[in-house]
Formats: structure tokens, sequence, C-alpha cells
């Protein structure tokens, strides 16, 4: 299959385009930039600087991806953004590369949405299967799991993670950590249960999330200390895989505390 590049298009003859790309109408595209296989630029997309964008990937009018950070830090150091495969890279998404702080490198997942306004900062590494809603923000550093859902104009702190299978309610504000498959909402956002319809619908096994419930409402009871808590959840779910994600991301070495839920 060949390549398809409209007349109005400016593709830099550098640039590496596989099979069956098309790039439309009024396109520029930089000499260190790489499409893969059946990559799609609808119209009016900028795409520069050492980025790579997976098989199958479609993207909307006036994106802008791979352009220098918002970081004044930026030297214009070689940092790159590597784009996994089928994603959807709606209208005015920005996506920067990485920087010389933070490991050089911007990665973004396979099969994520990333719908009109969204922004994904320099050296943020975001997981397969996210969907990030109209305006969301990420600021340098963040890290998303797998399966990750952020609601419309919500932003996240620099360097906060959020575990896969994580809800994030629209018009939030993230500055804390986010533990695997919990919800978070609100202007301050602060832990607000489990994110139990996506569990539901992803197919997990009600014995495993009744498990991760109970393991929940332990560690985040009145009781104790937390880190007594945690240690009362590895003694009585140690062996339950959904309660291990969570475990394992609260030991992990973090720049940002743990969200909770509000204090009644």
């Amino acid at each position: 299959m060949s390549v398809s590049i409209h007349p109005s298009a400016v593709v830099d003859p550098a640039a590496k385009l596989g099979e069956g790309v098309f790039v439309g109408p009024f396109c520029a595209v930089g000499p260190n930039v790489e499409l893969g296989d059946n990559v799609r630029l609808v119209s009016h997309v900028s795409i520069d600087g050492r980025t790579k964008v997976g098989e199958g990937t479609v993207i909307y009018p006036f994106a802008s991806i791979g352009h220098p950070p918002q970081d004044l830090k930026y030297r214009g150091e070689p940092s790159e953004l590597i784009i996994g495969r089928r994603n959807q890279i709606r209208e005015h998404v920005t996506m920067s590369p990485g920087t010389e702080g933070g490991g050089m490198v911007t990665r973004v997942g396979d099969n994520g949405l990333f719908m009109v306004g969204v922004h994904v900062a320099h050296d943020c590494v975001v997981g397969d299967n996210a969907v990030l809603a109209n305006n969301a923000t990420l600021a340098g550093h963040v890290e998303l799991g797998d399966f990750v859902t952020i609601g419309g104009l919500s932003a996240v702190h620099q360097f906060v993670r959020i575990g896969s299978h994580a809800m994030i309610g629209g018009m939030s504000g993230v500055e804390k950590d986010v533990i695997p498959y919990g919800l978070v909402m609100g202007e301050r956002a602060r832990l607000a249960g489990l994110n139990l319809i996506g569990l539901e619908r992803r197919g997990f096994q009600k014995d495993d999330i009744h498990a991760l419930r109970a393991a929940y409402r332990m560690l985040f009871g009145p009781e104790g200390t937390f880190a007594e808590r945690v240690d009362e959840v590895v003694r009585d779910f140690g062996e339950k895989t959904l309660v291990t994600d969570v475990l394992e991301f609260i030991r992990a070495k973090a720049s940002r505390s743990l969200c909770q839920p509000r204090e009644n």
C-alpha cells in the first residue's frame, strides 16, 4: 500500500513514513519524525522533533505533536516522544517530548483516546487503553497505568502517579498519587472509593472485587496507623491479585503523597 501525501502538506524528505501512511491537507512533518504503517494525519497536523508514532494511530486537525516542551529548563537536548499503536488523538491535542531532567522520553501507550484539547507534558508515561476526556491536562513527569480514565477539564500535578484502572472525575485537581482501581474527584481531588463500574465492565471476577473492597475498607479505615493497616491487608489479602497491585503501588518509590478519602 502506497503513501498518500496531500499536495498542500509539507513533509521533510528525511522523515520516515511507513506503508499506507496518509498525510492530509496542510500538515507539517519534521525531519526526525517516524510514522508507522497506516498512520493517518487528517489535516492541519504539526509533528516535529524526534517523534515516533505507532501503526494505525489517527491524529486529527490542529494537533501539535513533538514540539519543544513547555519547560524553562529545556535547552534543546535531543529528547524523544514515542506514541504507541492505534491511538485516537483528537483536535488541538498537544504532546511534548521529554527533558534531560526526566529521562529524555515521553511515552504514550497503545489504544488510547485523547479527546479535544488534551495536553500530555514532558516526561509523562501513559499506559495502554487510556481515555483522557476534553481538556484533561497532565503536567510533567506524570505516570498513568493501563486503562486509566481522566474526566474532562481535570488537571494532574507534576510527578503524580495514577494506578491502573483508576478513574478521575471531571473537573478534578489531582495533587497526590491515586491507587490502582481508585476513584477520585473534587476541586482538590480526594479518594472517593473504587472504580467499581470500570472493574465490572472489564470483566474482573466478583470474588476479586469483593476482596478488593474489603481491603480498601481496611486500608482507609479509622483504626491504627496507615502502616499498621497496610500490614493487616498484607496478612489478610496478600494473595489476592488486585490487592497486591494496590500494595505494590503504595510501597513503590514516589515523589507525591497518597490521595486519601476525605475526613468526616
